[in-house]
């Protein structure tokens, strides 16, 4: 008879090798729990914030007199948010119960935008855990605020007893916005704009301090292929010391007060060569400027402006029409024009369109512009001028450059006014050509009467005003001008200097010159071929040879200066009581007119 042996006997196992009883023993225990009564935990949620300036509250341990806040009470609500600021919220889960265990538990948080739902990360989402009777776990979830409007902050809590079971707290805030950021876009040149950037404290005053906002950094993050690069006023006010000044300190500091605004600078450019060459075209992404920015008490946030966006040339909103393009004020030089046609260009090929007569490229297809032009010239001293003729069609076209000197006011075309430029490449082809233009009035001018002629179909490009410039006077009549009443004593000797008779070949030299350019501007003028020239119609130039001139009448004088100088006559002496220049009726009648002449 044998006998049996518990150590010896034979006991069922599982893949890993354990005994099963005890697995079956242990998910019995497991799900006793799950059925068993256990405590329910308490959700604590509160802003982590910074104590506010002057907003006393009832229950504080401060007196009223004291500047800050108490930072024991627990907020009321969460508070004004604004749009940058990193919103910081701390969770705690208690255990009220002094018996039992919170078993099982799970917290999870999220914030949900207008426009999204974002999961709070903290280091309650890993596995579940257990509170012990009055103890409690707890827990901080951070995110910085992108979006202006209403949010909620949604924390859930999971936990055994008697079977899973979960609570649910959701808390509503409404986030603002803290600063306006206008931007304004005026375009430098082909490849270049000016960004202005305009800041206003938008926060609503609170108490004393609490609008104010101090901005501690100013940027603008370019796109890929621009650099951005701020302008700057330096200007440096020191005190009697010889230290910086405290306007300029708190100039410097960046603090606004609610309602005031401030100003930025920003120049962006291309940065390779080849983001050069193509340029910046209409709606072109510039990039964003970022703000940095600090509240009454050190709460730091960061805001993004819009994206800016290279705006069109004012071209069509002036022009209109080629009828009335030379009437405008626009002006080609560093508009962009010839970068927007092209793109428009490029963008017509790329779509399929053909025809398309509201498209910039089909309206000009052609475009002038000069290269390096002068910002300033001299009276009377012709100026050599290079300009840019780029082909935007999809055809070649035999183009002849036209200045007419019927539209052109101040600044005029000195030498050939019609050049043949030959046959010009299709969709971007090049050529240059040289013009030499002189000023005939003195004052500011735009360079206008430009024309493009396709030669092979007749068809004439009216050309926007090509440059602005200023022209000069001679250096003796600017000095004479500059003279203000506490110098007028030196007006006389000026003036009889310039009425020394010891050049009269230079100045009539410089006379007949003058005389040149006029008949060379009236004969060129298309609006008088049709008058017949003799000598009648000459030009007429004398020196009288008289080194001064004598008149009784005051009248007589566009310009006058007293003096007192002894003139001997035949019987007696005189003095000569004023000097000056004088206008003389001379009976030369041409048409009808009477000319006076100095």
């Amino acid at each position: 008879m044998s006998s049996s042996n518990p150590s010896n006997s034979i006991q069922p196992i599982d893949s890993d090798g354990g005994p099963i009883h005890k697995r079956v023993a242990s998910a019995t225990a497991l799900a006793m729990d799950d059925i068993s009564p256990a405590a329910v935990p308490t959700l604590k949620v509160m802003r982590l914030q910074a104590p506010q300036l002057g907003q006393p509250s009832a229950g504080s341990l401060l007196s009223s007199n004291h500047l800050l806040s108490s930072t024991i009470l627990l907020p009321d609500s969460f508070g004004v948010i604004h749009v940058g600021e990193t919103f910081s919220a701390y969770l705690g889960v208690l255990n009220a119960s002094v018996g039992m265990s919170v078993r099982g538990l799970t917290v999870s948080s999220q914030l949900q935008t207008p426009s999204r739902r974002i999961v709070l990360p903290s280091r309650l989402d890993n596995t579940p855990c257990d509170i012990d009777p009055s103890g409690g776990v707890d827990a901080i979830v951070s995110r910085r605020l992108e979006e202006v409007g209403p949010h909620i902050l949604r924390v859930e809590v999971g936990y055994i007893s008697m079977g899973s079971k979960s609570l649910r707290k959701f808390y509503r805030f409404n986030v603002t916005m803290p600063l306006n950021i206008t931007e304004t876009v005026t375009r430098s040149g082909d490849a270049d704009c000016l960004v202005s950037i305009t800041v206003e404290n938008a926060m609503e005053k609170q108490g004393a301090g609490g609008g104010a906002v101090t901005i501690s950094s100013v940027g603008f993050e370019a796109t890929n292929g621009l650099v951005a690069e701020q302008i700057t006023l330096e200007e440096k006010h020191h005190d009697e010391r010889g230290g910086v000044s405290a306007v300029e300190l708190y100039d410097s500091c960046g603090r606004l007060e609610s309602g005031e605004c401030h100003q930025y600078l920003f120049s962006v450019k291309a940065e390779s060569e080849a983001a050069a060459l193509r340029g910046i075209a209409c709606g072109d992404d510039l990039g964003q400027a970022v703000l940095t920015y600090q509240k009454a008490m050190g709460e730091m946030g960061k805001v993004y402006s819009a994206v800016v966006v290279c705006p069109p040339t004012s071209y069509m909103s002036q022009a209109g029409s080629s009828d009335n393009v030379a009437n405008s004020k626009f002006v080609v030089h560093r508009s962009g024009l010839s970068v927007d046609v092209a793109a428009a260009s490029a963008q017509r090929s790329m779509s399929g369109q053909r025809n398309n007569e509201g498209s910039l490229d089909e309206r000009l297809p052609v475009t002038v512009e000069p290269i390096d032009p002068p910002s300033t010239m001299k009276l009377s001293v012709p100026k050599t001028v290079s300009l840019l003729i780029v082909n935007h069609s999809s055809q070649t076209m035999n183009l002849q450059l036209q200045m007419r000197l019927s539209d052109m006011t101040g600044v005029v075309v000195c030498g050939p006014s019609f050049i043949s430029l030959g046959g010009v490449p299709p969709s971007g082809g090049s050529c240059t050509t040289d013009v030499r233009l002189v000023a005939l009035v003195a004052g500011l001018f735009s360079v206008q009467g430009c024309y493009i002629v396709d030669l092979s179909s007749g068809m004439e490009l009216c050309q926007s005003n090509l440059f602005d410039v200023f022209i000069e006077l001679p250096h003796d009549g600017i000095e004479e001008k500059k003279a203000d009443k506490g110098d007028a004593f030196l007006k006389l000797p000026q003036l009889m200097k310039r009425l020394n008779s010891n050049d009269h070949a230079d100045k009539l030299e410089k006379l007949m010159k003058r005389l040149q350019l006029c008949r060379l501007a009236l004969e060129m003028d298309h609006q008088r071929k049709n008058l017949k020239f003799s000598f009648k119609d000459c030009m007429l130039a004398w020196d009288t040879g008289a080194s001064f001139g004598l008149s009784p009448f005051r009248a007589d004088f566009i310009d006058y200066v007293e003096c007192h100088i002894p003139v001997k006559d035949v019987s007696k002496a005189n003095y000569v009581v004023g000097i000056g220049t004088t206008l003389h009726l001379h009976k030369f009648m041409v048409n009808g007119e009477a000319f006076w002449l100095p």
